[in-house]
């Protein structure tokens, strides 16, 4: 049966029309939320477009000479202006309301379908990707993409009303002071079409070094120790530096084209008004328009230009929005693990009996990882894997427990091709300790009950006198209680180990996988654990990786893997009997201590 992965694949660049379609769905969901603020983007328009007509008819009231003053209909006028300006701000008041609640639920459940895509991610893209670069992600970009989807698309609603019904109240005042803005409003057009283009590069790359720049800097706060010991603080300066020059200068450039527009449109908007004021003056001495005319035809000139220039200093935002949305949906769109088969069934009873024919399996093309491999763990036996580092030890755990899915060939248990079983029952059939331990924040009760928890305080202590973890938990302040820091930063590395073997070990999984499990803790600690999960591992099918190959000497069987293949299988008398290569791995060790 063959199962070729897929090549890598090559990401083309989000069409704008498909990258809006997809955003608008954001938006789509909150209908209520969404058809209020349009409402109210509406009322708040109607009001302050009133005002000019208002103030225009109050200049009219005045008068030009003595005694010639209306003063009931400039007070009428005033009083309504008061009213229309006083409704308008409370109305834009509530509409920021329901533009926070509206950016609030769409940066959540964007946010959540990003993170609900990396859970059904497989392993694979994560040993590819920067964990850094993922986190910018989820939170930069999300955060940029939703800040300029709710707030700037009814900016630009607003503007568009504002537009239209100051260009259909100018008309009504004055058509041939329009002609203006025939020449004003193309060159707006035009500029800002030119400077979009420029800048829709500089944002996408912002992006992409940001997130550079956040994968670096989690690498660094992860490798502390390692830098201090090896004295590399200066160079890591040097590279962090350099990372955050580029990150800086991507920032700067993009952010300088980008507020670049805002300014040039706003000066092009006031040569138009100057235009306005020179050429109204005219007519009025002509007597073809009235004083208070001229004075609402500026007003409502103000508000026809300002929306081109916010629409122009908003371009600039969806440049970022639209890099930050390319990087979120590339992420969204990423083929999650494979599902099971149609027919895959679920492991009921476990006995444990592994067997493995002529597996192949490569992480890139063309270069081999493991070829034709064969190997047979019998129910409730100790298998383990040695070999030199990169011979494909922990790849051949990745691939009994389907992280990665082999070329070709086929991975049975109890009789059952792996691959007609659904993947939640088949890992739930192993517990796993990693070289690398993992421990979240949180008490260290919670941490060993990980993998049961519906575990009691007693089995939860059973698991950790076996681990030989009770000893360290006791001299802690509140003990099963402590709270421990992320990843377990205020203990030990070795401490960190024993609790992961403890929570392996309360697990009732029927199978077993170590890789490097005791690695952390002193030969001493290794012998009594080991000696615990002798009686432990009793009927468990066990897989145990190991460099030092005194911890498993007295494993049943001991597969010796060498450029992807078993180059030699037995016990460890017999294995050293024949003197070959896993005899001078031995020996290699002992003559190194």
């Amino acid at each position: 049966m063959s199962r070729s992965p897929s090549p890598p694949r090559q990401q083309p660049k989000v069409p704008r029309v498909k990258l809006l379609a997809r955003l608008w769905k954001y938006l789509g969901r909150y209908r209520l939320l969404l058809v209020l603020a349009v409402l109210l983007v509406i009322l708040t328009n109607a009001l302050s477009l009133v005002g000019p007509k208002l103030s225009g008819l109050a200049i009219d009231a005045i008068g030009i000479g003595p005694g010639e003053a209306d003063f009931e209909t400039l007070l009428r006028c005033t009083g309504l202006m008061a009213v229309c300006y006083l409704a308008s701000a409370i109305s834009g008041y509530l509409l920021n309301r329901v533009t926070i609640r509206l950016t609030r639920n769409t940066t959540y459940r964007m946010r959540k379908d990003v993170f609900d895509r990396l859970v059904s991610l497989p392993v694979g893209y994560f040993d590819r990707h920067q964990a850094g670069d993922l986190i910018s992600v989820l939170s930069y970009d999300v955060d940029t993409v939703n800040e300029s989807l709710s707030t700037d698309f009814l900016q630009i609603l607003n503007s568009l009303i504002t537009v239209g019904v100051s260009l259909v109240l100018m008309l009504s005042i004055q058509p041939q002071l329009v002609l203006i803005f025939a020449f004003t409003v193309p060159l707006t057009m035009l500029y800002t079409r030119w400077i979009t283009r420029r800048t829709k590069p500089l944002f996408r790359k912002r992006s992409a070094k940001l997130g550079e720049l956040n994968g670096y800097m989690e690498e660094m706060m992860a490798g502390q120790m390692t830098t201090r010991a090896y004295g590399r603080e200066k160079q890591v300066v040097e590279e962090f530096d350099q990372i955050n020059g580029e990150a800086v200068d991507a920032y700067t450039v993009s952010e300088y084209f980008g507020t670049l527009v805002g300014p040039s449109v706003n000066f092009i908007n006031n040569v138009s008004l100057a235009l306005i004021s020179v050429f109204g003056s005219l007519l009025y001495l002509a007597g073809r328009v009235g004083l208070g005319d001229i004075s609402s035809f500026i007003q409502y000139s103000r508000k026809f230009s300002g929306p081109i220039n916010e629409t122009a200093n908003i371009l600039g935002d969806l440049q970022s929005a639209f890099a930050a949305a390319e990087r979120v949906f590339r992420m969204i769109d990423e083929p999650p693990e494979k599902a099971d088969l149609p027919d895959a069934i679920p492991l009921a009873k476990v006995d444990g009996r592994v067997m493995a024919q002529h597996v192949f399996f490569r992480y890139e093309e063309n270069t081999p990882v493991i070829e034709d491999f064969s190997m047979e763990a019998p129910a409730g036996s100790v298998t383990a894997i040695v070999g030199p580092t990169g011979a494909g030890k922990t790849t051949l755990i990745n691939l009994l427990m389907r992280f990665y899915d082999a070329d070709s060939g086929s991975i049975r248990l109890d009789g059952h091709d792996i691959y007609g079983l659904t993947r939640a029952s088949l890992r739930r059939a192993y517990s796993m300790v990693l070289q690398d331990s993992w421990l979240f924040s949180g008490t260290i009760h919670e941490n060993i009950a990980y993998a049961k928890p519906d575990a009691t305080r007693q089995e939860v202590e059973a698991a950790a006198r076996a681990a030989k973890a009770d000893v360290f938990i006791s001299r802690l302040p509140q003990g099963y209680d402590t709270v421990i820091g992320d990843d377990g930063t205020n203990i030990s590395k070795g401490q960190k180990q024993l609790l992961t073997i403890a929570r392996a070990m309360l697990s009732d999984a029927p199978m077993l996988i170590l890789d490097e499990a005791t690695s952390n803790v002193d030969t001493q600690t290794e012998r009594q654990i080991q000696a615990a999960m002798r009686q432990l591992m009793a009927g468990k099918t066990s897989f145990i990786i190991a460099h030092r190959l005194s911890t498993i000497e007295n494993a049943d069987n001991i597969l010796v893997i060498r450029d992807g293949n078993i180059v030699e299988q037995g016990r460890h008398a017999e294995l050293m009997s024949r003197h070959g290569f896993y005899a001078a791995l031995y020996a290699a060790q002992f003559d190194a201590q």
